[in-house]
């Protein structure tokens, strides 16, 4: 039969000549005077449980296995050597990759077998849930460091007409805010915004815009959202904000002839004014490719001073310091049905809306120390 031969023999072999060798060793009168002091972080059973070891023998499986040698150190409870915890590194990571990977599986699921809902226009929850709003959130988060005030001030459920001012180019800010509606609300509720019929032109953002719950900026649309206690969002400048140069900036233009407030007025739901502070300052427009536009069929053919010099580079937004308040709800159920087609009551409420919107705008800007640091 073949030998075993124990690991670090000659160390075993020493442990297990017993008593009488001990003695006999150089040195271990040396051992005897200065006893070791036993750490104070060991307990009586884990040294027991040494001295029981330090007089056997140990094969190479059962050195691998303190529990096969009967070893009280392998128990989960004891913090003898074998039951230290050893840190991996890349643990964390990888177990977030692994649920990265799992998410992913579930999501294309439930993609393939259809087991996700549209409504009536065309929103599609699951893929604004798990792809739209994720891939939004690394600007909102990091790029523009968005501070949200007075989320308190919308509706855990019901309707409500969110009316915002409208600025930046690009309409960055409706995508910004849709975020933060979304992700401060409790229960996170969806903001569905009323977007200018040019979104809706627009072959693959039109699709897009669907899916993320918006609509056209009409009436009846805006009606049947808030019938249905949606979140509504509307930008009253329109181009007119988002396209205004540079040197009229967070100076609100026109609201139109208040047709969102009509469809407040009609459904009893209340409008909160939104402010945004930020956007205004993320392409700084100081000319105008008005030919160039009208070959696109754009309201507008921005120049920066990154665009068009820069080329793609100048596309990027600056990333300033954006800051979104949410102001008190403006009731209008205490207003009947007759007081929608009433002109002096849509343009006083238009105005009060605009001018709240317009003076938290001025206080906002007063109390900021940087462009980019807020």
């Amino acid at each position: 039969m073949a030998k075993v031969i124990p690991l670090h023999g000659d160390a075993f072999q020493r442990r297990a000549a017993g008593a009488a060798a001990a003695h006999d060793a150089p040195g271990n009168d040396l051992i005897q005077q200065h006893p070791p002091v036993p750490s104070e972080d060991t307990d009586d059973e884990a040294t027991a449980g040494q001295e029981e070891a330090a007089g056997t023998d140990l094969t190479a499986e059962e050195f691998d296995d303190p529990r096969a040698a009967g070893d009280p150190g392998a128990d989960a409870e004891d913090t003898g050597h074998f039951a230290l915890p050893i840190p991996l590194p890349l643990g964390g990571f990888r177990n977030k990759i692994a649920m990265q990977v799992s998410d992913t599986a579930a999501f294309l699921r439930r993609r393939i077998t259809g087991d996700y809902e549209i409504d009536e226009f065309g929103y599609d929850e699951h893929l604004n849930d798990n792809v739209l709003l994720p891939l939004l959130r690394p600007m909102y988060d990091k790029w523009f460091r968005v501070d949200v005030t007075g989320i308190e001030n919308l509706p855990e459920k019901g309707a409500a007409l969110i009316v915002a001012n409208h600025a930046g180019v690009v309409p960055i800010d409706g995508l910004m805010t849709s975020v933060a509606v979304h992700d401060r609300t409790p229960g996170h509720r969806p903001m569905r915004m009323l977007a200018a019929d040019l979104v809706f032109d627009m072959p693959g953002v039109s699709s897009v815009a669907r899916k993320a719950g918006h609509t056209l900026a009409c009436n009846p649309d805006a009606e049947r959202l808030l019938r249905n206690g949606e979140l509504t969002a509307v930008f009253p400048e329109g181009f007119k904000g988002v396209g205004k140069p540079y040197s009229d900036r967070y100076k609100l233009q026109r609201f139109g002839r208040g047709g969102f407030v009509s469809a407040a007025l009609r459904t009893g739901a209340p409008i909160i004014p939104c402010s945004i502070v930020g956007s205004e300052e993320i392409y700084p427009k100081i000319g105008d490719f008005k030919t160039l536009a009208r070959l696109l069929g754009l309201p507008y053919f921005p120049i920066t001073p990154l665009f068009p010099l820069l080329g793609p580079v100048g596309m990027i937004p600056l990333p300033t310091k954006w800051h979104i308040v949410f102001g008190e709800p403006i009731d209008t159920s205490e207003y009947d049905c007759a007081a929608a087609e009433d002109p002096m009551v849509v343009f006083d409420l238009t105005d009060q809306v605009r001018e709240t919107i317009q003076q938290t705008l001025y206080r906002v800007l007063a109390n900021r120390r940087n462009i980019f640091l807020g």
